[in-house]
């Protein structure tokens, strides 16, 4: 992966916001979680494509419909985003599911159950 210039990050940065913004405020399509964020975006150098990563607080099925609604509502995002962002092309959104946030919320959780186990078996053995 090479490193991104100053205006793709730009570029990256103003996206996400602004995808941020339509998914939580301007879609009113009930398939998709109230949970649900952009995580990042990559926009390809000749800004045609663009890759956003979301991430869904949910079940498995919340994260498949939410896939589903963004998926359908394609069209509205991408002339959304034509509005807000001034560029030479307006990049076709692909999305993808990140599930980056879930892995670590569950490994904090297996972390304290190991840390209340173990101060368990430290209080038992003191009282030994």
């Amino acid at each position: 992966m090479r490193k991104n210039s100053v205006k793709n990050t730009r570029i990256n940065s103003e996206v996400l916001k602004e995808l941020s913004r339509i998914i939580s405020r301007e879609i009113k399509d009930p398939r998709i979680a109230p949970m649900t964020s952009v995580v990042s975006v990559e926009v390809a150098p000749d800004l045609k494509t663009c890759k956003a990563y979301i991430s869904v607080l949910g079940d498995k099925e919340a994260q498949e419909s939410t896939l589903e609604g963004l998926r359908s509502a394609h069209g509205y995002i991408r002339r959304e985003l034509a509005r807000s962002i001034n560029l030479r092309n307006t990049p076709d959104v692909r999305f993808i599911l990140d599930q980056s946030i879930e892995y670590g919320v569950n490994m904090s959780k297996k972390i304290d159950e190991i840390n209340a186990a173990m101060h368990e078996r430290e209080r038992e053995a003191s009282e030994e």
